[in-house]
């Protein structure tokens, strides 16, 4: 952790959400003249698209169906731990780019003078000088293993944690609506992340120091046969603090319409209020946090 130069990590599983809270802070940052660098989880993979899938069948051919991106043989958990400690410390570090699409391919082509294809990294590059804070957002932003702790080194740590039925609903809609695949392959997915999902995704949310959880309010039973994903409108979301010590929850309960806290340090608010909420959270928080790393 440090004043100096803060560390901001969201973690979520894929299809959590964490794409809309990224754009909520990205927002914020602007709307503030925040200079982030921004580190996206995908480029701390350790193996790019053919070579995963070339060490998924070498994997499976050796009996272990349980190889995935969810877990550390996939990963430089050790980089990403460097990179939260070294942006602490100096305010600089290393990052790169994994590249989706053939329109991000074309953008860091033109950027690097490479010939890199979709599924491929760009080279390690100098983090800018001068950034105000580092922002995280990805699989493992606070992974901790034996010998690695991410989360030691984060300043504000962020939880997108849907309902697991749910968080299973907007991963096959948004595999198939984006890549094209059945129902059937993302269910495949799901089972052979399993085990990594939970010794390595799941315990994050027990470092982190506030979790978003969306509830649904209509029926999810079986996941794998819905056809819509609840709407905001359908859903709750549970706003969970580590510390509520500072938290001004009565203000939060008067600005957001229909809140209610159920427990001591959990607040409740409708789906649809999801973003205004964060922005009433978490502005304050980067405010303070900036205006202390200007000082130190």
């Amino acid at each position: 952790m440090s004043k100096k130069h803060p560390v901001i990590a969201v973690t979520g599983s894929s299809g959590a959400g964490t794409t809309f809270v990224k754009r909520a802070f990205e927002n914020i940052f602007r709307h503030y003249d925040i200079n982030a660098a921004i580190i996206e989880g995908d480029s701390l993979h350790s193996l790019g698209r053919v070579e995963f899938r070339e060490r998924m069948k070498a994997e499976e051919a050796k009996g272990n169906k349980h190889f995935s991106h969810f877990g550390p043989e996939a990963n430089h958990f050790d980089k990403i731990e460097e990179t939260f400690k070294v942006y602490g410390e100096t305010g600089g570090g290393k990052k790169r780019y994994y590249i989706h699409s053939d329109e991000e391919a074309a953008e860091h082509n033109k950027r690097l003078n490479t010939s890199l294809k979709p599924g491929e990294f760009t080279p390690w590059e100098d983090i800018p000088a001068g950034t105000d804070v580092l922002f995280y957002e990805g699989l493992h932003g606070l992974v901790k293993t034996d010998g690695i702790d991410a989360s030691r080194y984060i300043d504000l740590g962020i939880g997108v944690v849907p309902v697991v039925n749910l968080e299973w609903i907007q991963k096959i809609h948004r595999d198939h609506a984006e890549r094209g695949y059945s129902a059937e392959a993302t269910v495949d997915t799901i089972l052979r992340r399993m085990p990594d999902y939970i010794n390595y995704i799941t315990p994050q949310f027990s470092h982190t120091h506030i979790n978003f959880q969306r509830v649904p309010t209509v029926d999810t039973s079986n996941p794998f046969i819905a056809r819509d994903i609840p709407t905001p409108d359908e859903s709750f979301v549970i706003i969970r603090f580590a510390d509520a010590r500072g938290v001004d929850f009565s203000t939060l309960l008067n600005m957001i319409p229909n809140s209610f806290m159920s427990r001591t340090n959990n607040i409740v608010v409708p789906g649809s209020k999801m973003g205004y909420a964060m922005e009433l959270i978490l502005t304050p928080m980067i405010e303070k946090m900036i205006e202390q790393s200007r000082k130190a």
